[in-house]
Formats: C-alpha cells, structure tokens, sequence
C-alpha cells in the first residue's frame, strides 16, 4: 500500500508547544503549515513553495511602514503560510509596522522567543508531520481489518458499509447499475433496499444526505463503471463525494464531511471487498482468494502478484474446458460468454474467440477486464481467433495542439519546479525515497512540494484517475 500524503501541521499545534514559547500576534489561529524555511531575504518568494512557515529575524526585511507591507505582500502572494520573528539579536520585539501588516493580509505572525532556536522550531515541525503520517497509516490498517471483520458477518454487505460510514464520519451507499449497465448474468447479490426505482439504493449506512448530495452522487456514478474510470471524486458545498465501481455495474457512492489522505484506500479495499460479496457464492481458488482477503485484509494479497491476463470468450465449447486449456481455474461463465483470469499468456484456443488484456498486477484487473472485453470485440469483428489489448495512446486520440492546450490550463497553477517534481514523482509511482534521489532533494521536500500541488491544483493526488491526467497533461509541456 502506497503511504499516504502527509497532513499538514495546524499552526496551533505549534504556538501549544510549551517548551517553543511562540506566541500568535496578528492573523488566524487555524492556519496550517506544510514545512519551514528560514530566510533574512527581503524577497524570499523565488525559493519558496508555499504552505511554509517561514523564519526570520528582521535583519532586511524588519522596515516599518511601506516597506513592511511590501515585504509581506510578496510572502502571501508566494503563497507562506505563517511568519516566525525571532526577537533579539535585530529586534528587541517584533515590528509593530510587520504586526499591522500581517493583520491587514491575514497572514499569521508568531513571535520567536530569544530562547527558542530557528532549528528546534524546525524540527518541532518536522515532528509533528512524522506523527501525523504515523496516525494516518495506523488508521488505514485498522480500517482494512475492521472491514475485513465485517464482511465475515452474517449480513456482510449492510456491515461493510456501516464500518465504511463510521470509519470515514460520513454516508455510504451501494447503487444499483444504471439501466442498461449491469452484467448479464451476474448475481444480484445482497440487498437490504426493497424499492426499484432508479437511484435507489441497494443498501446504505451512516446519516443520509440531501437530495442534493444523492442526486450528484448519481450523477457522478454514471462516470465509472465497465470500460470508464475506476473512481471518481467531487466537492458538493463542502460535502465530499466518491464513487467506486463495484462489480456487476454496481457503485459504492460515498458522501463525507471531511477527505483525509487515506480515505481513498480505505474506500478502496470496501469496493473490492463488496465486489466479491455480491459476485454469488465463489468456489474453489476464487473463495480461497476471498478467505485471505478477509484474514489478512490486503486486497493485492488474495493473489499472487502475477502478472494476470484477463480474458473475454465467446464459443460453443466447455467453458471449463477452455479454462483448463488456458491453465486457470479462475472462470466466470455468463449468458453471453465467459470472463476468465490466468497467470499464463493466453494462445488461440479451436472454438473460441477470445479477447485478452495486457498482463496486470491484482490491483490492476477491473481495467483489465475492460481491455479484456474491448479486444474480444475486435477479435470477433475481424474474425480472429485472438485479440489482445491495443493501447494506441491518448496521442492517437487527442491532437497535439488540443492535449497542449489542455495541459497548460490544468498546470498553470504550478511553476516549473513543482511541475518538475510531481512529474517525478508520478514517473517514480508516488514513492518519496525515489523521487528525492532522482531529483537530488530532500524527501521530505519532495512531499512538501507534492502537497503543494495538491492544494495549488485542487485535485485528489490519491484519485489514480486524477494521476492519469496530470501525468498526460505533464507529458505535453515542453
């Protein structure tokens, strides 16, 4: 499991620090801090990122009147987000001109007292945000067994989304598939919902929201599911939404008050845990799979780590047949075919026509089941006996003045350095210790500047389908 992006630290937390002694003079309390720079620039803003807490004693940048109000004019439009003045060796207190100023740009000012060095702030800072991650990772592991507990239960569909709605303090739904969408064939699983109508849900847990809230959740369903997107994410008023494709077209469509950076992986490991419960009865190695997923509450654990290929089939002979040929015992037959999954690269087979993924990871099969379904399409329009997955690229798709266009837009927040660094880290599958080395940095810089873009772009660096298109958007900047 990928680590979480590190919240940011409250600026209270530091000001309650007893042994820093730093005292909030002008601008808000809750403001919160992504990291610390010290400077005694009068214009630091080249080497900031923003979010910082920055440090200084004055020595060029302490002028009273007009010039205070330059000097933190360019600080909020860097975008910092606290002043630290150390008093003493340039100050005897802090500017009442540089009070005024913050108060007047609602920056937060924080004095520094004689006693407290620039670096024990630092590491107070660096502290907290270890502590911080710690707690958050120690959330996302508890959420994974008590998910796993409650799909162990009696009524494991009803369960996983009460634990779902307790864990994230918020709504969780399992939606029906659209009309038209659901797979023939699949079970209809556990319901606890006697209504049909369109919209309604098939069970739910935690405080229902509006219509409002449901009525763009189902709206935002209709953006995932076979061949779309995997997940999708909206703000609705302050009311985080998300929807997660399900098997048999089904969505978990969830509504919080709040999105901390491990919400998305715990949603994750429900989504995949409600695929298998309303999948019908599995058998052999498929309840095996499910056995391990419910034990050790690691959804890429309940299969080896491949690579899988997925395979779509259509013939006239013994699915079962088909499926020992192609060394699996992981089959699906349906009305109008079979889904299979096997760890070997699938040949043509006499009687059949199959249509086969590229290989994938465990965590990679809903796509691959896409691709799965699309290749048999073409194998069976061109009348091949095979068709394997054909990635022409969003190249082949979006023309080149369009897709620079697009990425321009949607990176112009950014400036070349942050742009640099989440390329980087997008390149390097979010990893911190492999961004830093290949951009000769610091790690925890390398996350101060990812949770920057974050803020700057206002995206869900956690969402893979927001990772999609800020990776494509970066592949077309010069």
């Amino acid at each position: 499991m990928e680590a979480p992006l590190t919240p940011p630290v409250p600026l209270a937390a530091l000001t309650a620090d007893r042994e820093l002694g730093l005292r909030l003079l002008a601008g808000p309390a809750g403001a919160d801090v992504y990291g610390v720079h010290a400077s005694e620039m009068a214009d630091p803003s080249p080497y900031l990122l923003g979010g910082e807490l920055l440090l200084t004693a004055g020595s060029a940048a302490g002028a009273a009147g007009v010039e205070a109000g330059e000097y933190v004019a360019r600080l909020v439009r860097a975008g910092v987000g606290a002043v630290g003045f150390g008093v003493t060796p340039v100050h005897e207190t802090v500017p009442a001109a540089l009070a005024e100023a913050c108060a007047r740009y609602g920056l937060p000012l924080v004095e520094v007292p004689p006693g407290t060095p620039f670096t024990a702030v630092g590491r107070a800072v660096w502290r907290l945000m270890a502590e911080a991650r710690t707690r958050e990772l120690r959330r996302v592991t508890d959420a994974q067994q008590s998910l796993a507990s409650a799909a162990a239960r009696p009524d494991p569909v009803p369960s996983v989304l009460a634990r779902l709605a307790a864990t994230l303090n918020g709504w969780s739904a399992l939606l029906p598939p659209p009309p038209g969408r659901g797979d023939a064939g699949t079970s209809a699983g556990p319901s606890t919902s006697t209504s049909t109508s369109a919209g309604a849900a098939e069970a739910e847990a935690g405080v229902p929201p509006g219509d409002g809230v449901r009525g763009a959740l189902e709206g935002l369903a209709l953006r995932v599911g076979p061949g779309g997107a995997a997940t999708a994410t909206d703000t609705l008023g302050g009311t985080h939404l998300a929807a997660y494709a399900v098997g048999g077209g089904r969505v978990l469509a969830l509504a919080t008050p709040a999105r901390a950076p491990g919400d998305h992986t715990i949603a994750s490991v429900a989504a995949v845990l409600l695929t298998l419960l309303t999948a019908g009865h599995p058998a052999g190695d498929e309840a095996a799979a499910l056995t391990r997923l419910l034990l050790d509450g690691d959804p890429a654990g309940a299969l080896s780590p491949g690579p899988w290929y997925a395979v779509h089939a259509r013939g006239a002979g013994d699915p079962r047949a088909l499926a020992a040929a192609l060394g699996t015992v992981l089959l699906d037959p349906r009305g109008d075919g079979v889904r299979l999954l096997t760890d070997r690269e699938p040949a043509p087979q006499p009687g059949w026509r199959l249509g086969v993924s590229a290989p994938a990871a465990p965590a990679g099969l809903r796509t691959a089941g896409a691709q799965a379904r699309r290749a048999l399409e073409r194998a069976e329009a061109a009348r091949t006996p095979l068709a394997g997955h054909a990635d022409a690229g969003f190249a082949g798709l979006v023309g080149e003045a369009e897709a620079r266009a697009h990425a321009e837009a949607l990176l112009a927040p950014l400036t070349g350095t942050q742009a640099a660094t989440l390329r980087a880290w997008l390149a390097h599958h979010g990893s911190w210790d492999r961004t830093a080395a290949a951009l000769g940095v610091h790690r925890n810089t390398v996350r101060q500047r990812i949770a920057r873009c974050a803020a700057l772009l206002d995206r869900d660096l956690d969402d893979p389908d927001t990772r999609m298109e800020l990776w494509f958007a970066l592949r077309r900047l010069p």
